[in-house]
Protein backbone atom coordinates (compact mmCIF):
# COMPACT_ATOMS: atom_id res chain seq x y z
CA UNK A 1 0.00 0.00 0.00
CA UNK A 2 1.22 3.75 -0.63
CA UNK A 3 1.45 5.48 2.86
CA UNK A 4 3.36 8.22 4.90
CA UNK A 5 5.85 6.90 6.13
CA UNK A 6 9.41 8.12 7.66
CA UNK A 7 12.55 8.63 5.97
CA UNK A 8 16.23 8.96 7.67
CA UNK A 9 19.33 10.81 5.52
CA UNK A 10 21.86 8.78 6.52
CA UNK A 11 24.31 11.41 5.55
CA UNK A 12 22.72 14.22 7.44
CA UNK A 13 22.45 11.74 10.31
CA UNK A 14 25.13 12.34 13.41
CA UNK A 15 24.19 9.19 15.28
CA UNK A 16 22.77 10.81 18.29
CA UNK A 17 20.01 8.26 18.76
CA UNK A 18 17.58 10.59 19.87
CA UNK A 19 15.17 9.68 17.16
CA UNK A 20 15.43 5.61 18.50
CA UNK A 21 14.53 6.55 21.80
CA UNK A 22 11.58 8.74 20.55
CA UNK A 23 9.99 6.41 18.48
CA UNK A 24 7.60 4.56 20.87
CA UNK A 25 7.12 1.36 18.33
CA UNK A 26 10.41 0.42 18.38
CA UNK A 27 10.83 1.12 14.38
CA UNK A 28 14.19 2.78 14.81
CA UNK A 29 17.40 1.91 15.48
CA UNK A 30 20.81 2.30 15.68
CA UNK A 31 22.98 0.43 13.63
CA UNK A 32 26.79 1.28 12.65
CA UNK A 33 26.39 4.73 14.53
CA UNK A 34 23.49 5.97 12.04
CA UNK A 35 19.70 5.64 12.91
CA UNK A 36 17.60 3.00 10.62
CA UNK A 37 14.38 2.52 9.86
CA UNK A 38 14.25 -1.44 10.58
CA UNK A 39 10.86 -2.09 9.77
CA UNK A 40 8.21 -0.71 7.48
CA UNK A 41 4.98 -1.96 9.70
CA UNK A 42 6.90 -0.43 13.34
CA UNK A 43 6.21 2.56 11.76
CA UNK A 44 2.56 4.54 12.64
CA UNK A 45 3.49 7.93 10.63
CA UNK A 46 3.07 9.85 13.29
CA UNK A 47 5.99 11.20 12.85
CA UNK A 48 7.28 11.53 16.74
CA UNK A 49 11.23 10.85 16.20
CA UNK A 50 11.31 14.30 13.56
CA UNK A 51 11.19 16.69 16.46
CA UNK A 52 13.74 15.33 18.13
CA UNK A 53 16.11 15.41 15.84
CA UNK A 54 18.74 18.23 16.03
CA UNK A 55 20.06 18.08 12.43
CA UNK A 56 16.76 17.61 10.40
CA UNK A 57 17.58 14.39 8.84
CA UNK A 58 13.76 12.48 9.59
CA UNK A 59 11.25 13.43 6.66
CA UNK A 60 8.23 11.99 6.11
CA UNK A 61 7.27 10.60 2.30
CA UNK A 62 4.78 8.57 0.78
CA UNK A 63 5.67 5.51 -0.60
CA UNK A 64 5.04 1.38 -0.95
CA UNK A 65 5.01 0.12 2.53
CA UNK A 66 3.57 -2.48 4.58
CA UNK A 67 0.80 -1.23 6.82
CA UNK A 68 1.35 -0.14 10.59
CA UNK A 69 0.55 -3.73 12.32
CA UNK A 70 -0.48 -2.54 16.18
CA UNK A 71 -0.07 -6.58 17.14
CA UNK A 72 3.19 -6.85 16.15
CA UNK A 73 4.02 -3.74 17.86
CA UNK A 74 2.67 -4.64 20.73
CA UNK A 75 4.58 -8.22 20.72
CA UNK A 76 7.56 -6.53 20.25
CA UNK A 77 8.02 -4.15 23.21
CA UNK A 78 6.38 -7.38 25.33
CA UNK A 79 9.35 -9.17 24.47
CA UNK A 80 11.92 -6.33 25.04
CA UNK A 81 10.01 -6.14 28.71
CA UNK A 82 10.60 -9.68 29.05
CA UNK A 83 14.62 -9.61 28.44
CA UNK A 84 15.24 -6.45 31.02
CA UNK A 85 12.47 -8.59 33.87
CA UNK A 86 9.80 -5.94 33.61
CA UNK A 87 7.11 -7.36 31.58
CA UNK A 88 3.58 -7.34 32.53
CA UNK A 89 0.67 -9.72 31.28
CA UNK A 90 -1.07 -6.96 29.81
CA UNK A 91 2.40 -5.48 27.50
CA UNK A 92 1.63 -2.32 27.54
CA UNK A 93 4.61 -0.02 28.34
CA UNK A 94 2.83 2.45 30.52
CA UNK A 95 1.76 -0.35 33.08
CA UNK A 96 5.93 -0.56 33.94
CA UNK A 97 6.34 -1.24 37.47
CA UNK A 98 8.31 1.54 39.16
CA UNK A 99 8.84 3.22 42.59
CA UNK A 100 8.90 6.98 42.53
CA UNK A 101 11.48 9.33 44.50
CA UNK A 102 11.12 12.72 44.55
CA UNK A 103 13.64 15.41 45.49
CA UNK A 104 13.88 17.32 48.65
CA UNK A 105 13.29 20.54 47.28
CA UNK A 106 9.82 19.30 45.32
CA UNK A 107 8.83 18.09 49.01
CA UNK A 108 9.34 21.41 50.64
CA UNK A 109 6.29 22.58 52.23
CA UNK A 110 6.72 25.75 51.45
CA UNK A 111 5.40 25.81 47.83
CA UNK A 112 4.80 29.36 45.88
CA UNK A 113 0.73 29.70 45.52
CA UNK A 114 1.54 30.00 41.66
CA UNK A 115 3.21 26.60 41.83
CA UNK A 116 1.48 23.44 40.84
CA UNK A 117 0.67 21.34 43.77
CA UNK A 118 3.27 18.80 44.42
CA UNK A 119 2.14 15.11 43.21
CA UNK A 120 2.84 12.39 46.12
CA UNK A 121 2.07 9.66 44.16
CA UNK A 122 5.31 7.17 44.91
CA UNK A 123 4.66 4.07 42.29
CA UNK A 124 3.47 3.34 39.19
CA UNK A 125 0.96 2.23 38.40
CA UNK A 126 -2.00 2.26 40.84
CA UNK A 127 -4.90 0.69 38.82
CA UNK A 128 -5.45 -2.28 41.18
CA UNK A 129 -6.05 -4.97 38.07
CA UNK A 130 -2.66 -3.30 36.44
CA UNK A 131 -0.27 -3.31 39.76
CA UNK A 132 2.21 -6.44 40.09
CA UNK A 133 1.51 -8.57 43.37
CA UNK A 134 5.04 -8.80 44.45
CA UNK A 135 5.91 -5.18 43.84
CA UNK A 136 9.09 -4.26 45.83
CA UNK A 137 7.62 -1.11 47.13
CA UNK A 138 4.90 -2.48 49.05
CA UNK A 139 7.71 -4.11 51.30
CA UNK A 140 6.70 -1.92 54.79
CA UNK A 141 3.97 -0.03 52.62
CA UNK A 142 0.71 1.86 53.85
CA UNK A 143 -1.33 0.98 51.61
CA UNK A 144 -4.20 3.31 50.45
CA UNK A 145 -7.10 1.71 48.93
CA UNK A 146 -8.96 4.57 46.89
CA UNK A 147 -11.72 4.48 44.27
CA UNK A 148 -11.41 7.10 41.38
CA UNK A 149 -13.54 9.40 41.97
CA UNK A 150 -12.65 10.51 45.19
CA UNK A 151 -9.43 11.53 43.95
CA UNK A 152 -11.55 14.24 41.81
CA UNK A 153 -14.07 14.77 45.11
CA UNK A 154 -11.46 16.00 47.31
CA UNK A 155 -9.31 18.87 46.49
CA UNK A 156 -5.95 17.87 49.11
CA UNK A 157 -6.24 14.21 48.57
CA UNK A 158 -2.77 14.01 47.22
CA UNK A 159 -1.70 15.55 51.01
CA UNK A 160 -4.30 13.65 52.89
CA UNK A 161 -4.21 10.32 51.42
CA UNK A 162 -1.34 9.52 48.94
CA UNK A 163 1.84 11.05 50.91
CA UNK A 164 3.68 8.40 52.47
CA UNK A 165 1.26 5.72 50.44
CA UNK A 166 1.16 3.31 48.32
CA UNK A 167 -1.62 3.94 46.01
CA UNK A 168 -4.02 1.54 44.55
CA UNK A 169 -7.27 2.94 42.70
CA UNK A 170 -10.17 1.15 41.00
CA UNK A 171 -13.58 1.70 40.49
CA UNK A 172 -15.68 -1.72 40.89
CA UNK A 173 -18.94 -0.53 38.41
CA UNK A 174 -16.71 0.27 35.79
CA UNK A 175 -14.61 -2.55 36.04
CA UNK A 176 -17.27 -5.14 37.13
CA UNK A 177 -14.56 -7.03 38.61
CA UNK A 178 -14.72 -8.15 42.43
CA UNK A 179 -10.92 -6.91 43.67
CA UNK A 180 -10.73 -8.92 46.34
CA UNK A 181 -8.73 -12.10 45.03
CA UNK A 182 -6.24 -9.43 43.77
CA UNK A 183 -6.39 -7.55 47.31
CA UNK A 184 -5.79 -10.58 48.71
CA UNK A 185 -2.45 -11.45 47.03
CA UNK A 186 -1.05 -8.16 47.81
CA UNK A 187 -1.76 -8.23 51.59
CA UNK A 188 -0.85 -12.16 52.00
CA UNK A 189 2.38 -11.64 50.16
CA UNK A 190 3.41 -8.45 50.72
CA UNK A 191 4.49 -6.86 54.44
CA UNK A 192 1.52 -4.24 54.51
CA UNK A 193 1.50 -1.89 57.66
CA UNK A 194 -1.76 -0.16 57.51
CA UNK A 195 -4.68 -0.68 54.86
CA UNK A 196 -6.98 3.22 54.50
CA UNK A 197 -9.82 2.43 52.44
CA UNK A 198 -11.09 5.89 50.81
CA UNK A 199 -14.64 5.79 48.93
CA UNK A 200 -16.97 7.90 47.77
CA UNK A 201 -20.89 8.14 49.92
CA UNK A 202 -22.40 6.14 46.54
CA UNK A 203 -23.82 2.83 46.95
CA UNK A 204 -21.45 1.15 44.33
CA UNK A 205 -18.34 2.22 46.51
CA UNK A 206 -19.26 -0.53 48.69
CA UNK A 207 -17.77 -2.77 46.37
CA UNK A 208 -14.00 -1.58 47.00
CA UNK A 209 -14.75 -1.38 50.42
CA UNK A 210 -16.09 -5.16 50.96
CA UNK A 211 -13.22 -6.10 48.59
CA UNK A 212 -10.72 -4.69 50.82
CA UNK A 213 -12.23 -6.25 54.10
CA UNK A 214 -12.94 -9.39 52.30
CA UNK A 215 -9.11 -9.41 51.39
CA UNK A 216 -7.85 -8.49 54.71
CA UNK A 217 -9.61 -11.31 56.16
CA UNK A 218 -8.49 -14.18 53.69
CA UNK A 219 -5.05 -12.60 54.38
CA UNK A 220 -5.57 -13.97 58.06
CA UNK A 221 -2.84 -11.07 59.14
CA UNK A 222 -4.00 -8.83 61.88
CA UNK A 223 -3.27 -5.23 59.68
CA UNK A 224 -4.34 -1.83 61.25
CA UNK A 225 -7.19 -0.42 58.45
CA UNK A 226 -9.36 2.40 58.80
CA UNK A 227 -12.60 3.38 56.17
CA UNK A 228 -12.71 7.31 55.20
CA UNK A 229 -15.76 8.54 53.01
CA UNK A 230 -16.12 11.21 50.82
CA UNK A 231 -18.72 13.15 50.13
CA UNK A 232 -20.18 13.26 46.09
CA UNK A 233 -19.34 17.46 47.04
CA UNK A 234 -15.91 16.78 48.42
CA UNK A 235 -16.63 16.80 52.25
CA UNK A 236 -14.94 13.84 54.18
CA UNK A 237 -18.27 12.25 55.73
CA UNK A 238 -16.06 9.82 58.42
CA UNK A 239 -12.41 9.09 59.18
Amino acid sequence: MIRKIIHIDEEKCNGCGACARACHEGAIGMINGKAKLLRDDYCDGLGDCLPTCPVNAISFVEREAAAYDHEAVMKNMQEKMKKEGMALPCGCPGSQSKSITRREEEEGKDQPPEKDQVSRLSQWPVQIKLVPVNAPYFDGAKLLIAADCSAYAYGNFHERFIKGHITLVGCPKLDDVDYSEKLTEIISNNNIKSVTIVRMEVPCCGGLEHAAKTALQKSGKFIPWSVVTISTDGRILDA
